[in-house]
């Protein structure tokens, strides 16, 4: 069950991708905090509804133990929002989605997870795939970047990479928070552990999302709820993928993670479609590359 959570989450995250990008306004100062907000908020409401409707035993406490990973993903969630108002998310998100190779990397030295050489081979596709997706997005688009002074433009670039290390840090812990064995989170089973887990870490994103609310208040900024139907959307994939996402990784996330990496396919696809933009013949050959490393790792885990 896990390779089907893997793929939804990426097909999801992908439509998400979609959404944060046509919602990412480079003239609006607080744009990137507006989707934080309303990602914080869409989550809280799901978090609120699993404790309303699911008897999962919930200990508030599991919050601050779950911090270490919900910090994690809700930086680099936030940096990510701030670099793609810049960057064109076409060059951002394969660097970005690095985080599942570096992730596979860490469970096989700390956790001493096993990998078969089959899975091996599919997640080497896979980071080439992406890596090669970068590369020619940066020989055949125009960055945003290119148009900003050299201070902003250095730090909205560095973005991507600060999302991979933190993001990839999450993940990793998340191999760890997941394992009943030795998990530290309070009164859970097997049953329950995932939306345990998965509800901490909305809860604290409903958190982080009132104390920004606060923030933009104090600033005077307005939110205009009817011009932020993108975020709006966009927060709606991010939970229902997230939601999906605890489900993998706790199935395999040594293998699960590089897969799901693979989101910025989804992501430039869907841009192609619906922003108009095109790919070329090379661009497709590194698609193809990414699907078949996916297509790989289906294979190893039925073998």
């Amino acid at each position: 069950m896990w390779f089907i959570f893997a793929l939804a989450t990426t097909l999801i995250w992908g439509l998400a991708e979609l959404f944060y990008k046509k919602g990412a306004n480079e003239k609006e100062k607080y744009s990137h905090l507006k989707t934080t907000i309303f990602v914080g908020i869409v989550m809280g409401i799901h978090a609120i509804f699993i404790l309303l409707t699911q008897d999962i035993g919930y200990n508030f406490k599991n919050i601050l133990v779950y911090l270490p990973v919900s910090f994690c993903y809700i930086f680099s969630m936030s940096l990510s929002f701030f670099g793609m108002k810049y960057i064109e998310e076409s060059i951002s998100d394969p660097i970005e989605n690095t985080s599942g190779a570096i992730t596979s990397i860490l469970c096989f030295l700390i956790l001493g997870q096993t990998i078969s050489g089959l899975s091996i081979l599919g997640i080497i596709a896979i980071v080439i795939g992406i890596l090669l997706i970068g590369i020619l997005e940066m020989k055949s688009s125009n960055p945003k970047s290119k148009r900003l002074g050299k201070k902003l433009a250095i730090i909205a670039f560095l973005m991507p990479f600060l999302y991979a290390i933190f993001d990839a840090i999450g993940s990793f812990l998340d191999a760890y928070y997941l394992e009943i064995s030795c998990s530290p989170l309070l009164n859970v089973t097997e049953d329950t552990i995932e939306l345990v887990a998965n509800t901490s870490y909305e809860l604290t994103f409903l958190i982080s999302a009132i104390i920004l609310i606060m923030f933009i208040i104090l600033k005077k900024e307005k939110i205009d709820i009817k011009n932020q139907k993108d975020k709006i959307l966009a927060a709606i994939c991010e939970t229902t993928g997230q939601f999906t996402y605890v489900f993998a990784m706790s199935g395999s996330a040594i293998v699960a993670a590089p897969m799901i990496s693979s989101v910025c396919v989804v992501s430039i696809i869907l841009s192609r479609i619906f922003l108009k933009e095109k790919l070329t013949l090379k661009q497709y050959g590194a698609i193809s590359l990414v699907v078949l490393g996916i297509l790989i790792l289906a294979v190893a885990e039925v073998l």
